[in-house]
């Protein structure tokens, strides 16, 4: 227990240079996911992020077993994810059935490259729970080159995303490609879940991509402040929790999770409070009729 609390070894780590290229690599997970968070959760795609996330995995699985870019190989089976998801369930009753059917199967081909693999273990093992230590800096360009290019998409589509997201048929009624935008994010989704491969791992990248986002939408109805605290709440979780895995060396995933279940339950404890208050406070405005 008294690695966690090395702060002397822990400032030692953070002036190395492969530490410092880590963190960066945190700083940009955590935009992405903070800014696509909110709008993952008001479209209902958390079990979307899930199969996209353990089909990156596959990925990642395929591009280690080639002996190529681990990222690269995420983002392509990440990217091929989203495709398939987008193009097999168009509509909303087999949404699900469609996610679980190809999840599975693309797990269990990721399972069996893993068996393929003769490396080392720890290879295998950071594909499923992170290993941000390993981040270099050709993976800094990659992540970099892709943040950019999912932020500038989404700045075009962003208006016509968020509205087809609040108010599908209405959207469709007015003419906005609600079928197109759905296929684009869902690509852009799977973009950024795979870039979580290589920092939280494939089956914790959900403590990045839903959690802040849903502990924002917790405390307000706003878009515009729900996507700025779930920036805020992604950037604590993934840069916080990236320094405190240092000290102990433990995988980074753990306190991730941690951090961000942490910020949703003082979210949640914040929205209950607000609920009791605007009870208490309607029940003290109605009027007392006379006898």
């Amino acid at each position: 227990m008294d690695k966690f609390f090395d702060f002397e070894l822990m400032g030692r780590l953070l002036g190395l240079p492969y530490v410092q290229a880590a963190l960066v690599a945190a700083g940009i997970l955590g935009l992405l996911a903070g800014v696509l968070g909110p709008l993952i959760v008001s479209r209902n795609m958390a079990f979307a992020v899930h199969g996209t996330s353990e089909l990156s995995f596959t990925g990642g699985a395929a591009a280690l077993l080639l002996g190529i870019n681990v990222g690269h190989g995420a983002l392509a089976g990440a990217v091929i994810a989203a495709l398939v998801l987008g193009l097999l369930s168009r509509r909303s009753s087999e949404h699900d059935s469609v996610i679980g059917a190809v999840l599975s199967f693309g797990l269990g081909v990721g399972v069996l490259l893993l068996w393929f693999y003769p490396g080392r273990a720890n290879s295998k093992f950071g594909l499923l729970v992170g290993q941000i230590v390993g981040v270099d800096f050709a993976s800094i360009a990659l992540l970099s080159v892709s943040g950019i290019l999912v932020m500038l998409v989404l700045l075009v589509i962003y208006r016509p995303l968020l509205f087809s997201s609040v108010d599908p048929d209405v959207a469709k009624a007015r003419g906005v490609p609600v079928g197109g935008l759905s296929v684009v994010f869902a690509v852009l989704v799977g973009v950024a879940t795979a870039l979580g491969v290589q920092t939280v791992g494939a089956l914790l990248v959900l403590a990045l991509m839903i959690t802040p986002a849903a502990a924002a939408a917790r405390v307000t109805a706003s878009p515009l402040r729900a996507t700025v605290l779930a920036v805020v709440f992604a950037e604590a979780a993934a840069l916080g929790g990236f320094i405190l895995s240092l000290a102990p060396g433990a995988p980074v995933s753990a306190f991730v999770t941690a951090i961000s279940f942490l910020i949703y339950l003082v979210c949640w404890t914040i929205s209950r409070v607000r609920g009791r208050s605007a009870r208490g406070a309607a029940v003290v405005a109605v009027p007392v009729p006379a006898r």
